[in-house]
């Protein structure tokens, strides 16, 4: 869709439904639904929940409309409303709450982002990501989807999971430790080491 000569982006159209236009809010669903349920599928395990879960952010994220400040992207904003609930979600999968206590939040972490050196990882990754995602902790899972699948800087999932960017390190640090673990797991499984 354009507005004028360009596209128009999320952040407009967000003005546009605080502004009173609440069709253009359809426009948010239709670029956010497949992106959130992805990202849902990748998170919880059981995936018949996954639509009405969906569901609910969208109508949260209308509810909260006017809360959203236009001056910080859309996206990290949804996806902080998406990650609560799926969080929730988990939390009902597994019938226990997860700690809020987090170690990782203690700890310093030096945050590098050369941009090859993450395409390299990337390459190696996807292919453990997708045959080991499932064996992670949730909190270790979050970011790797969020960094590798959903392709989120360190400064995005901080600002949807509101934790320190170095904690966001941390995380995504020992949960590729955790994934290449579980594939060695399996290449010895299958005589391939």
């Amino acid at each position: 869709m354009y507005h004028g000569k360009k596209e128009i982006t999320d952040e407009d159209i967000a003005i546009l439904v605080q502004q009173g236009d609440k069709e253009k809010f359809g426009l948010l669903i239709e670029r956010y639904n497949d992106k959130l349920s992805r990202y849902g599928r990748k998170f919880l395990s059981r995936k018949e929940n996954i639509d009405d879960i969906v569901q609910d952010i969208f109508i949260n994220t209308y509810q909260s409309i006017q809360n959203y400040d236009p001056s910080f992207k859309f996206s990290s904003w949804i996806y902080r409303i998406a990650h609560n609930a799926f969080i929730n979600g988990l939390k009902k999968q597994f019938f226990n709450p997860i700690n809020y206590f987090d170690f990782d939040t203690l700890i310093s972490h030096q945050v590098y982002e050369d941009p090859e050196e993450r395409e390299r990882e990337t390459k190696e990754l996807k292919k453990i990501i997708d045959s080991c995602l499932d064996t992670l902790e949730p909190k270790y899972k979050e970011v790797i989807i969020l960094h590798y699948i959903e392709d989120f800087s360190y400064k995005e999932i901080s600002d949807i999971l509101k934790i320190p960017t170095g904690t966001v390190g941390v995380r995504i640090k020992r949960g590729k430790e955790s994934l290449k673990k579980a594939y060695n797991n399996i290449e010895e499984k299958n005589g391939k080491r």
